[in-house]
C-alpha cells in the first residue's frame, strides 16, 4: 500500500504523545453506579426533561426531548432510579440541567431498542430519522447534531461526505483505535450517511502517521467502489473539517461558510460508528470511546464509557494519579476544555481526559512580540493573529474585524509557534466573544 499523501497550507507539527494509548484496545469501562446526564450536550437548544425524580429508567430509555430543530434527544445510559434533577457543573463550563440516576445494576435495556433493518431497504427520510431520534451527534469535539447536517437547504447541492479519522490532536486516541477495531461499522456508517444525503462519493481521511488504520479501513472498503481512504499528511489542525475538505477534495470553503457551500458533509469516524450502532441494534448514543491520557496518570487506556459518567471514575479505572495533576482537559491539549474538577460527567463530546503534570500545565511568561511573522505563516485560515490580539488587548474589538476575527477556527496554532510565547489564541478568543455579543444585542 503505497498512498500519495494530501494535506493543507499552513498549520503546525506538535510533538505527539500518542504513544501512551495508542496500542490500547479499546476496553469496557465499569459500570457506574451513578451517571449525571446533562440535557445539553450539543451545539444547539437544551432538552426538556421527560422523566422526574423516583422514577424508574432503562438503557436507551429517551429522558430528554429535544423541542427545537437544532437539538438531539438525551437517552438514559443505564437501567436504574432518577435520583435527582437539578442545574449542575459540566464539562462545557457551565451550569446545565441534568439528570441523575442511580444504577439497579440489572443492566435492563428499554423495549423500544431494536434493529432498524438494514440501510438497502431504508429510505434517506428514515435513515435521518433514525439518526435524529438516537440523539446522535458529532463525536469529532463539536457535538453538532447529526440529522441537522444531513438536512441541508434545497438550494445546497450535496456530493461527496468526508468521514474525519485525522485525530490530529496529539494525546487522542479514540479514532485510531475504533478505525484498527470496528472498521466495518465504520464503513457501514459511512454508507448511512451518504444514502441520506444521496450522494455516491465517500472519502475517509486519515494521518498517515497510523498507517495500521489506513490499512484496516482500506480492507474494509475494499468492496465499495464508491468509498475512497485517503492519506492525510499528519499536521495540525488535519482534523478541522474545512481543512479537510480541502486536503481531500481541493475544494475551499469561503470565508464565513460551511462544507454544504462547497457540495460537502463532513462527520468524524465515531459520529459514522454511533450511526451504524443506531440502525443495526436500535441503541441510541449512550456510550462513546473515549482516550484517558496524560503524564499524569497512571495507566493510559481507551475506554468505552457510558454517557454521564464522572470523569473521576474512569480516572480510577486508569489507576489514579500518578502525581499531582496540573491540568484535566476534556479532549486535545490543542482545541479542548480545562475543567476546574474531575468530578464532571462524560458527554457525548468527550473524545478524551487529559492529565498534565503541573510542569506541563504551567503557563510561561509572554515576551514582546518581535513582529518575527511565523503565526502568520502557520495560520491555516491565513488570517494576521498578531494584529488582533494587539487589538483585542487595547480592547478594540471592533477593528479586529478589519482582519476578520470571526474566521479564526481557534486551533491555537499561534500560540503555539510563537517564540514570545504571547497569548495570542487566549485574546483572539475575548475578541470573537465580543463582536458576537455586539451582533447579538444589535
Amino acid at each position: 500500500m503505497n498512498l500519495k499523501s494530501f494535506t493543507f497550507k499552513g498549520g503546525i507539527h506538535p510533538p505527539h504523545y500518542k504513544r501512551y494509548s495508542e496500542k490500547a484496545e479499546i476496553e469496557k469501562a465499569e459500570e457506574p453506579k451513578v451517571v449525571i446526564i446533562p440535557m445539553q450536550q450539543h451545539i444547539g437548544a437544551p432538552c426538556e426533561p421527560i422523566v422526574k425524580v423516583g422514577d424508574k429508567v432503562k438503557i436507551g430509555q429517551k429522558i430528554g426531548e429535544a423541542k427545537a430543530f437544532v437539538s438531539a434527544p438525551i437517552h438514559s445510559s443505564i437501567s436504574g432510579i432518577v435520583k435527582k434533577i437539578s442545574s449542575m457543573n459540566t464539562p462545557t463550563g457551565s451550569g446545565v440541567m441534568c439528570v441523575t440516576i442511580e444504577s439497579d445494576e440489572l443492566n435492563e435495556i428499554h423495549e423500544n431498542v431494536m434493529s432498524k433493518g438494514d440501510i438497502e431497504k431504508l429510505t434517506k427520510e428514515e435513515i435521518i430519522n433514525i439518526i435524529k431520534e438516537a440523539g446522535i451527534t458529532g463525536q469529532g469535539g463539536a457535538s453538532f447534531p447529526t440529522h441537522v447536517k444531513l438536512s441541508p437547504p434545497p438550494d445546497k447541492k450535496i456530493d461527496t461526505v468526508i468521514l474525519n479519522g485525522a485525530e490530529c490532536e496529539p494525546f487522542l486516541t479514540a479514532d485510531h483505535r475504533l478505525m484498527l477495531e470496528q472498521p466495518e461499522k465504520v464503513v457501514y456508517g459511512l454508507k448511512a450517511l451518504m444514502k441520506a444525503v444521496g450522494v455516491n462519493k465517500g472519502y475517509i481521511g486519515i494521518e498517515n502517521n497510523k498507517p495500521d488504520a489506513i490499512k484496516a479501513m482500506v480492507k474494509a472498503a475494499e468492496k465499495e467502489s464508491n468509498i475512497e481512504v485517503v492519506s492525510l499528511v499528519a499536521k495540525y489542525p488535519q482534523g478541522d473539517e474545512k481543512r479537510l475538505i480541502n486536503a481531500v477534495t481541493g475544494r475551499v470553503v469561503p470565508s464565513g461558510g460551511l462544507p454544504m457551500d462547497v457540495g460537502v458533509i463532513v462527520n468524524n469516524v465515531g459520529t459514522a460508528s454511533a450511526i451504524a450502532n443506531a440502525i443495526q441494534t436500535g441503541m441510541p448514543l449512550v456510550e462513546r470511546v473515549v482516550t484517558v491520557t496524560g503524564s499524569a496518570i497512571n495507566t493510559p487506556k481507551n475506554l468505552l464509557v457510558k454517557i454521564g459518567t464522572p470523569f473521576k471514575d474512569i480516572i480510577a479505572q486508569c489507576g489514579g494519579y500518578k502525581e499531582t495533576p496540573g491540568k484535566i482537559i476534556m479532549g486535545g491539549p490543542m482545541m479542548g476544555l480545562a475543567q476546574f474538577t474531575d468530578e464532571v460527567p462524560v458527554i457525548k463530546g468527550t473524545s478524551g481526559v487529559l492529565i498534565l503534570n503541573e510542569k506541563e500545565a504551567r503557563i510561561p511568561e509572554p515576551d514582546p512580540c518581535i513582529r518575527c511573522g511565523k503565526c502568520v505563516d502557520i495560520c491555516p485560515v491565513n488570517l494576521q493573529p498578531l494584529f488582533i490580539s494587539q487589538l483585542s488587548l487595547k480592547g478594540q474589538y471592533d477593528d479586529t474585524q478589519k482582519y476578520h476575527v470571526l474566521d479564526c477556527i481557534e486551533c491555537g496554532s499561534c500560540s503555539f509557534i510563537c517564540p514570545s510565547k504571547r497569548p495570542l489564541l487566549q485574546s483572539i478568543r475575548v475578541a470573537k466573544r465580543e463582536v458576537l455579543a455586539k451582533r447579538k444585542k444589535s
